[in-house]
């Protein structure tokens, strides 16, 4: 059961007025459309979620607020016995985790938690 759809972030809405009012720069451009990128990949993870079965409880982009500090959470499905938080990417490219290391090709991607 969804409790709650995912729209275009405030950003993204800026981004997108501004593009129509203005001549942004290559930086601002390649902002928008990573931002653009991020949104479409969220909508089509949505449609995946969409399917699963009824008993799952579905909240897409929820904002908390912890100590003043504020976080977001792409996707959170509750079901029985467990939660999971989802973080959505939209990346090109063959991606692969082995051994707990993630590659982009053959290249190793170094990230830290």
């Amino acid at each position: 059961m969804l409790l709650k759809r995912r729209f275009p972030s405030d950003e993204l809405w800026s981004m997108r007025y501004l593009n129509t009012r203005m001549e942004l720069t290559e930086k601002e451009k390649q902002h928008c459309s990573n931002l653009e990128k991020g949104y479409e990949g969220e909508m089509k993870f949505d449609l995946l979620a969409e399917k699963l079965p009824e008993e799952k409880l579905v909240i897409h982009d929820l904002l908390l607020e912890v100590n003043n500090s504020y976080f977001q959470i792409d996707t959170l499905i509750i079901s029985e016995g467990i939660i999971h938080l989802i973080e959505i990417k939209n990346f090109q490219g063959d991606w692969h985790l082995e051994s707990d290391k993630l590659y982009a090709g053959n290249i190793r991607i170094l990230y830290t938690n």
